[in-house]
């Protein structure tokens, strides 16, 4: 029985007959219909292109065709410069043709009439745009439909824009953890791994991959839009692997940065350009790949390309226009102040790029951002002093982008250790009195507790057991440093690059008065090398290896924040390279991905394991939470799929 009514059909618009043969049609037909279908849409042995053309240049598809994809069923083909032409012109008609939309009507439990466009629909569920331009998720109820939305919105990378990944759901729990269960899963084609943190705002999610974003159903995970272009080519740093860490959020539109360094909004219904700024040329190393930070009427980002000698910076664009309304440097010009911390030319490529997504105190009004390391990045022969401001957390007023004050957690570092770690906001006591504070387990191996009104240091603790290259923090807040052992041609250092801990997410749980970091009990061998700053090259200036014979740890700590010590930790099993966070409930539960590729949940006040999911993939990104149609979800992505969970 049907509860829909179509008033037109499923068409392309450039399948209308013509009067004249088309010649790109007839190579497509004689080429590769057999595979796609004649109207590209899919057949027994090859996929839908008809979305999947934007994806490549001109150059890219002449590749494509002529070489195939042999390891995946698809064979090279033949095709001259002539006959080339017409077949791109087809393949391009085929992505720019309109579709005349299904439309339907249907009926709500609660008397509501809906009309509009289908996005998607099943036996169970349906995805309804209407004239309006607004998505309604829809669930069959008989002969009608329950319009269903989310209770608890996930709406910032970190679920608040104060950096900690806690929520206040608590339908989970110790009790009933071990029946939660997937429910569905999302697969973002060729993708690379992703490290995105899934967004939820009214019941649609938006995941995001280099170059493109998808919004889901929340609860059944159908793809409502999906916005996409090619990644660019030449490309240096991490963005040219294809990673993105997701969206921001603010009224009608999602803000994402590009692989090249833009930062565009997207109409969050649609998946509609509505504006694009670039924030740095891509040709001076410049790259991006982290979600920005919604602060009042701006979006704030920074940049990627300290690898490659690029000059740091936090911006802050209009929501409505992407105007640049502030930018602050993280690294002076030469005769600026500050410049006096750089002796010698490398102030020029100086790095201390603001990769990762800062956090905000919406009553002080004041955005907290951590720099990456200076460059070159093992070589410091040309930029002697503490080269501010590397390595530092900084507080910037959030309607000038005036510096408050900052703190620097390695001055003049040569072991790549970047303090974009997670900045937490929490209000605490502090040796019997309430104060404002700022925590952050940094790569270097030590734990911070700041005062995030003065900038004041309260509290500097190793939290690993490897920390071989200081003794501890003194009272001035400079480390005290201690000599480096000398192993074979390098310099043996713990933690290694890949720090004591990384961006993956830090969760504080004010129930348990517990912070929790996924930690990394590694050493590392570093060499210098010469090197010479050049646009489209890494600028490292040396290399790193791993330890012959060591075996790293990943390990699951427990810390108090008054310490520094850990309360537990839980050791898991494997190779030490995953890079999945943690989030904290308020009914006790910490849930992350474990080294060996499960999704797991642990007891928040004694680390005992209480639930897994083998996912089977090298995870590197951290998990969320949101409340969906009265159930609690948690979603984390693995490898390229996005899986949600919840109880029967």
């Amino acid at each position: 029985m049907f509860r829909v009514r179509f008033f037109l059909p499923f068409i392309l618009v450039s399948c209308v007959a013509a009067q004249k043969p088309d010649p790109g049609r007839a190579q497509f037909e004689s080429r590769c219909a057999l595979c796609h279908g004649a109207d590209a849409a899919g057949g027994e042995l090859g996929p839908n292109i008809i979305n999947r053309v934007r994806r490549f240049t001109d150059p890219e598809l002449i590749h494509l065709i002529r070489t195939g994809l042999p390891t995946r069923g698809m064979p090279a083909s033949s095709v001259t410069d002539e006959q080339m032409t017409p077949l791109l012109s087809f393949l391009h008609g085929l992505q720019n043709a309109k579709r005349v939309p299904v439309r339907g009507k249907v009926t709500t439990t609660d008397g509501r009439t809906l009309e509009g466009q289908i996005l998607n629909e099943s036996f169970l569920d349906m995805q309804l745009r209407t004239d309006d331009g607004q998505v309604h998720l829809l669930r069959t109820a008989g002969e009608r439909y329950r319009e269903v939305t989310s209770q608890t919105d996930w709406t910032t990378y970190n679920g608040d824009v104060r950096g900690n990944r806690y929520t206040a759901l608590d339908q989970i729990t110790k009790s009933n953890v071990a029946g939660l269960s997937a429910k569905w899963v999302f697969t973002l084609e060729n993708a690379p791994r992703l490290e995105t943190t899934p967004v939820v705002v009214q019941g649609i999610m938006y995941v995001t991959s280099g170059n493109e974003c998808y919004a889901l159903d929340a609860g059944s995970g159908r793809e409502i839009w999906h916005f996409q272009r090619p990644r660019t080519k030449g490309l240096v740093g991490n963005a040219a692997s294809g990673f993105n860490r997701g969206v921001a959020w603010a009224g009608n539109r999602v803000f994402m940065v590009t692989d090249n360094a833009h930062i565009i909004a997207l109409n969050r219904m649609t998946g509609e350009l509505a504006w694009e700024t670039e924030m740095a040329d891509w040709h001076q190393n410049y790259n991006a790949t982290s979600a920005p930070l919604v602060t009042g009427r701006y979006v704030i980002s920074g940049t990627a390309g300290g690898e490659q000698g690029a000059r740091g910076f936090v911006a802050a664009f209009d929501q409505e226009t992407g105007k640049e309304a502030w930018r602050f440097w993280t690294v002076p010009r030469p005769g600026e102040p500050g410049a006096e911390t750089w002796k010698g030319g490398d102030i020029d490529h100086p790095g201390a790029v603001t990769w990762f997504t800062g956090s905000y105190d919406p009553e002080l009004d004041m955005i907290y951002w951590p720099t990456g390391n200076p460059g070159p990045d093992y070589n410091d022969q040309n930029r002697g002093g503490d080269n501010l401001y590397s390595c530092s957390i900084l507080a910037l007023d959030a309607k000038t982008g005036k510096l408050k004050w900052y703190y620097q957690t390695s001055p003049h570092n040569n072991f790549d250790w970047d303090a974009t770690e997670p900045l937490v906001l929490i209000d605490a006591n502090w040796e019997g009195q309430p104060r404002k504070l700022l925590v952050q387990a940094n790569r270097n191996g030590f734990f911070y507790v700041i005062d995030r009104i003065t900038g004041k240091l309260l509290l500097a603790k190793p939290f690993v057991d490897k920390v071989t290259w200081a003794k501890e923090v003194g009272p001035d807040g400079r480390p005290i440093e201690l000599p480096l052992e000398k192993a074979g041609r390098g310099t043996k250092v713990c933690p290694s690059q890949d720090g004591a801990t990384n961006w993956f997410s830090t969760s504080w749980n004010p129930g348990e008065q517990l912070f929790y970091v996924q930690t990394l009990e590694k050493c590392g061998i570093y060499t210098t090398a010469p090197v010479t700053w050049e646009a489209g090259r890494s600028y490292l200036g040396g290399s790193q290896r791993n330890v012959p014979g060591e075996v790293p740890r990943k390990i699951l700590r427990a810390i108090d924040i008054h310490t520094g010590k850990a309360v537990w930790q839980f050791a898991q099993k494997g190779p030490g390279n995953s890079w999945g966070g943690v989030i904290s409930t308020a009914s006790g539960l910490v849930f992350f991905t474990d080294d060996s590729g499960m999704f797991m949940a642990v007891d928040g006040k004694t680390g005992q394991p209480l639930w897994e999911f083998q996912t089977n993939q090298l995870v590197k990104a951290s998990p969320m939470t949101y409340q969906f149609d009265g159930k609690q979800y948690f979603a984390v992505a693995a490898g390229t799929n996005i899986f949600a969970f919840a109880l029967p």
